[in-house]
C-alpha cells in the first residue's frame, strides 16, 4: 500500500461538475527521525500563498499510524479546497468493504434494487464515497486476492468535521476508488458520491439527493490535520479478510464503557409497562399488538413478534417484575397464534383485529415464530403451570413444513431469510427428539455456509422492507450456526458462526458520534452499541440488542472478553431514548438519511428522530434478549 506516484499529498483548488477539480499533488523533500516518528515535510506554492505540509507515521504494533497537518500560511482565502489523503495497492483483483454501506459490492442490492443501494464492480474510474458520520465502523477496507492468497488493506480514520465548509456540519469523507487500474482507499475534506454520481447522497430508502458542494474555504493561518492508520491483515480464506479490520476498529475504538448508559433493571421495566399497553384481549382474541392504537394487527415475526412474550413473561418474574397478569398473557396469546391457518406456504403470520382475517406468509416472520415457539415451550417444561399441548402440535406442524421444505432437493431459497429455520427446527429436534428436524437444521446451514462463506453473496435478504444485503440475514445465518455448534459441539460451525457474527458486527457503531441540533442531541444521544440498519436502510436501530446475547455466548466460546463486554455495552445503550411510557421510535438519524417527515433537504436529516413508528419488536427484542441472559446468569 503506497501513495500515489504523482505524490504523498493531494490538494484540489477548483470545483467543477460536483467534483473537486485542478488537483495538485507534493511529494516529499524532507524527512527526519524523532523519537519513534517518522516526519516526512513538503510544501506547495500556490495562488500568491503556500501550503505547508506534514506527516508524522509511527509504527504501533502492526498498524502505520499517521497525523497529516495541512497549513495554509499566507495569501488569500482559499476556496473550492478538497484535500485527499490517498493509498494505492498494485493492480491486481480486490473486493471492497465499507460497513454499513458496502459489503464486497452489494451484489444481490445491486441486482435487486439497483438504484437503492451503493454498487461496486471494480471498473475504471469507479468510486464510493461517504461521509464518515455514516459508518458504524470508521474504516474502508479491500479484499486482496494474490493467487491462492488473500488479505485485507484497511484505512481507519478518526472522525471529525472541518472548519470553513461552504455547508453547516461538513465532515471528511471515507471511502474507495478505482483510480487509474489502482484500487485505492481514500479520505477527503467533504466530496461523496457513488454509483457514478458525484455528490450523490445515500439520503433516501430509494434513492439519493445531492448534497451541496463539499468544499472549503480555507483563510490565512489555518491548520488542519487528520489522523488514520493503515493496515495490511492476511486472511486464511476469500471472503473472510473482512474480518480482522473488523475486529481492529474493535480495539481501536473500545466501545465497552456501560458508563452513563440507562441500568439493565431501568430498561426491563419500561419495557414491561409498554408490553402491558400492546395487550389486546377480546373474547376468543388474545394477543400484543404490533401498532399503537387505534391500528390493530397481532403479528409473528418481524416487526410485530406476538409470539416473542411467550417466552420471555415467563423469566420476569426472576428479573424482579411484577408479573400480575403475566401467566394468562402467555397461555392465551399462544394459545390465540396456534390457530393461524397454513397452507402449502407455511402458516400465516398476521392476523387483523378488524376484518379478523389471517395473512402474510413469509420465511422470515415464520422462522422467528417458530423459534419464540419454541423457546416458550423449553421454559413452560422447566418451570411447569401451563397447558402447551396446542403449542407443541402448532410447532410440530410448522416443523413438519420447514423440514419438508428443507429436504426437497429442488429447495433453493431466494435469500438468507429461511436460515431463520435452523434454530427453530434444532431446538424442536431437542424438544422432540425428532432427528430428521436436526437433519433438515443442518442442510439448511450447509446451504447457507456454501453460498455465504466466500462472500460472492454476502447474507442478505433478513428484513421484509428491503432486497439486499443486510445485517438481519447475517443474524439469521450467525444464529444458525451457533445453535448448530451448541446442539454438535462441532469446532466447524463455531468458525462459520463467527464469520457471520463479525458481518452483524460490522453494522455495530464503535464510536460516540457528536450530533448536531436536534432530538438526538436534545438527548444527549450516544450512539456506541447501536446498529446500522442496512445498505439499503442507513438509520440505527436497537436491532442488535437481539442477538446481544448469542455475541456474549460466543465470546465465552472463544475466550473473546471484548465481544462480552460490546454485548453489555449494545444492551443499554439501546435504552437511551425510551419515554416514559417505555416506547422508542425505529429510526435513529445519525447521517444524512430519512425515511420520515419531511424528504426535501438532505442537509436537514441528521440528528433528526423518527420517533412516531413504535412497532412493538423496538420492546420485544429487549425482553426477548432479557430472559436469554436471565438464563444465561448474566446481568447486562
Amino acid at each position: 500500500m503506497t501513495p500515489p506516484a504523482e505524490g504523498l499529498w493531494s490538494i484540489a483548488t477548483a470545483w467543477r461538475d460536483g467534483a473537486p477539480a485542478e488537483w495538485r499533488h507534493v511529494r516529499a523533500v524532507t524527512c527526519e527521525r524523532t523519537g519513534e516518528w517518522t516526519i516526512l515535510s513538503g510544501e506547495l506554492a500556490c495562488r500568491g500563498g503556500r501550503w505547508l505540509l506534514r506527516d508524522a507515521y509511527r509504527v504501533e504494533d502492526d498498524l502505520l499510524h499517521c497525523i497529516r497537518r495541512y497549513e495554509w500560511t499566507e495569501g488569500p482565502v482559499l476556496d473550492s479546497v478538497t484535500l485527499g489523503i490517498r493509498w494505492q495497492l498494485p493492480p491486481c483483483p480486490v473486493r471492497p468493504f465499507l460497513p454499513g454501506i458496502l459489503y464486497y459490492g452489494n451484489p444481490s442490492g445491486a441486482r435487486n434494487t439497483p438504484d437503492n443501494v451503493v454498487r461496486y464492480e471494480g471498473r475504471a474510474g469507479e468510486f464510493a464515497l461517504f461521509e464518515e458520520h455514516r459508518y458504524p465502523m470508521p474504516f474502508a477496507a479491500f479484499e486482496i486476492e494474490c493467487g491462492e492468497r488473500c488479505a485485507a488493506a484497511s484505512l481507519f480514520t478518526l472522525p471529525s468535521p472541518l472548519a470553513d465548509p461552504r455547508y453547516a456540519d461538513h465532515w471528511w469523507s471515507l471511502g474507495v476508488r478505482q483510480a487509474d487500474g489502482r484500487p485505492e482507499l481514500l479520505l477527503l475534506s467533504g466530496p461523496i458520491g457513488y454509483n457514478g454520481r458525484a455528490g450523490a447522497c445515500k439520503a433516501l430508502q430509494k434513492g439519493s439527493l445531492q448534497l451541496p458542494g463539499q468544499y472549503l474555504a480555507v483563510r490565512p493561518g489555518t491548520v488542519i490535520e487528520k489522523e488514520f492508520r493503515l493496515a495490511i491483515d492476511p486472511a486464511p480464506l476469500r471472503g473472510a479478510a473482512f474480518r480482522r479490520p473488523v475486529h481492529r476498529a474493535l480495539e481501536l475504538y473500545a466501545p465497552f464503557s456501560c458508563e452513563g448508559l440507562p441500568g439493565f433493571e431501568e430498561i426491563v421495566a419500561a419495557k414491561c409497562l409498554m408490553t402491558r399497553s400492546r395487550w389486546i384481549d377480546e373474547g376468543p382474541v388474545a394477543g400484543f399488538n404490533m401498532y399503537p392504537a387505534p391500528r390493530r394487527a397481532i403479528v409473528m415475526g418481524w416487526c410485530g413478534q406476538a409470539a416473542a412474550p411467550g417466552y420471555f413473561l415467563q423469566h420476569l418474574g426472576a428479573l424482579g417484575v411484577d408479573t400480575v397478569g403475566m401467566h394468562a398473557m402467555v397461555q392465551r396469546s399462544l394459545d390465540f397464534l396456534t390457530r393461524a391457518p397454513f397452507d402449502g406456504e407455511g402458516f400465516r403470520v398476521r392476523y387483523d383485529v378488524a376484518s379478523q382475517c389471517w395473512s402474510s406468509p413469509d420465511p422470515v416472520s415464520m422462522g422467528q415464530a417458530m423459534y419464540n415457539f419454541a423457546l416458550a415451550i423449553r421454559s413452560a417444561r422447566r418451570t411447569g403451570g401451563y397447558d402447551t399441548a396446542r403449542w407443541e402440535a402448532f410447532l410440530r406442524r410448522a416443523c413438519d413444513f420447514a423440514a419438508r421444505r428443507v429436504a426437497d432437493p429442488a429447495w433453493h431459497p431466494r435469500s438468507t431469510a429461511e436460515a431463520f429455520f435452523i434454530a427453530p427446527l434444532l431446538a424442536a429436534a431437542e424438544l422432540f427428539g425428532c432427528e430428521r428436524y436436526a437433519a433438515a437444521a443442518a442442510r439448511a446451514a450447509d446451504h447457507y455456509a456454501a453460498r455465504h462463506l466466500s462472500m460472492d453473496e454476502p447474507y442478505w435478504g433478513g428484513t421484509l422492507d428491503a432486497s439486499g444485503e443486510d445485517k438481519e440475514g447475517a443474524w439469521a445465518a450467525f444464529q444458525g450456526f451457533l445453535a448448530l455448534y451448541e446442539h454438535t459441539r462441532d469446532a466447524e460451525w463455531l468458525r462459520r458462526a463467527q464469520h457471520a457474527a463479525d458481518v452483524c458486527l460490522s453494522y455495530t457503531v464503535v464510536w460516540d458520534i457528536p450530533l448536531p441540533a436536534g432530538r438526538l442531541a436534545d438527548r444527549g444521544l450516544r450512539t456506541r452499541g447501536w446498529t446500522s440498519v442496512s445498505p439499503q436502510n442507513q438509520h440505527l436501530d436497537v436491532y442488535g440488542v437481539l442477538y446481544a446475547p448469542e455475541l456474549y455466548r460466543l465470546g465465552t466460546y472463544t475466550n473473546d472478553e471484548n465481544l462480552q463486554s460490546l454485548a453489555r455495552v449494545m444492551y443499554r445503550s439501546c435504552g437511551q431514548l425510551i419515554d416514559p411510557w417505555g416506547r422508542q421510535g425505529e429510526q435513529i438519524q445519525q447521517t444524512n438519511f430519512a425515511q420520515r417527515g419531511d424528504l426535501s433537504d438532505v442537509t436537514q436529516f441528521r440528528g433528526g428522530y423518527a420517533e412516531g413508528w413504535t412497532v412493538f419488536w423496538i420492546t420485544a427484542h429487549f425482553l426477548h434478549a432479557a430472559a436469554k441472559f436471565d438464563e444465561m446468569g448474566v446481568r447486562p
